[in-house]
């Protein structure tokens, strides 16, 4: 398992992919599960298979087509991460961080992430979309940080602050265009764990307890890694699935990826609808 990724390799990673398309991108995205058929939406785009990267990692979950996707979208230059890896693959904190920190790299300054999540606020519905306001960082709490290591101090401070972690200006705007749409846009805290199993009806009832509105196995480690670089993030959980809180309504993945179907149409609306309203 690799532990810590230099700043060498990252460029020798950045390097290539540039070599493989004259786009050159302001904007990241990554597509949670189910949700990789946004990348669709992209134009005249050039694909770079993730298996083409050295260092980079592939996830082994359906519903993650492994791929980077290089265009256009709404006047926009888009690199799109047409599924992404997870901790519990296997991989280390490091390595989930590095596709952040190579998008920086490529000249990203915008990162929209994206999830599917369970919803542990009682009032959200499978096919919602939650706004992330902010995260708990359960996963990370216990020492799990993809910053762990030697920091590499060109591309952020040792100590990065995680007060605006979801930048205000972009929630701003995803409210709005939300309002226009009328797509019934949610709001919540996102909390991260480590997976790959779903949680108990006790895991859910405490993540409400402290304030979670959604629960997943993702995005945090990435956002963290994309404030540590100065990249701005808009965060959006596509709700999955209600809470098992009474032990009696069994999660599985089929749910997660059928959902996805329901919530890809609102959050192509969505997105297209930020990035023609930012700069």
């Amino acid at each position: 398992m690799t532990e810590y990724i230099s700043l060498k390799q990252l460029k020798e990673i950045s390097d290539l992919i540039q070599s493989k398309s004259t786009h050159r991108p302001t904007i990241g995205m990554i597509l949670g599960s189910g949700l990789g058929l946004l990348a669709d939406e992209v134009e005249n785009a050039d694909y770079v298979e993730y298996s083409q990267i050295s260092h980079w990692p592939e996830s082994t979950v359906e519903g993650h087509s492994g791929q980077l996707v290089i265009g256009n979208l709404e006047g926009q230059s888009v690199v799109v991460m047409q599924g992404r890896a997870h901790y519990y693959e296997g991989y280390s904190m490091a390595q989930i961080g590095l596709p952040v920190r190579v998008m920086k790299l490529l000249g990203v300054k915008t990162l929209f992430v994206t999830n599917a999540a369970g919803g542990v606020n009682p009032e959200f519905e499978p096919g919602d979309l939650m706004l992330i306001t902010d995260h708990i960082n359960l996963i990370g709490m216990g020492g799990l940080s993809p910053l762990r290591g030697q920091n590499i101090d060109s591309l952020g401070p040792r100590f990065p602050d995680m007060m605006n972690a979801y930048n205000n200006v972009l929630r701003d705007i995803a409210v709005g265009i939300s309002s226009e749409i009328d797509i019934g846009l949610r709001q919540g805290i996102y909390a991260s764990l480590a997976g790959p199993n779903f949680e108990t009806p006790a895991d859910l009832r405490f993540l409400q307890v402290i304030g979670a509105d959604a629960v997943g196995m993702s995005t945090v480690p990435e956002v963290i890694v994309a404030r540590h670089s100065g990249i701005r993030v808009l965060g959006i959980s596509g709700i999955s699935n209600k809470a098992n809180l009474d032990g009696n309504t069994p999660t599985s993945h089929e749910e997660v990826i059928e959902a996805g179907r329901v919530i890809v149409p609102k959050l192509v609306a969505m997105i297209r609808g930020v990035l023609k309203n930012i700069v």
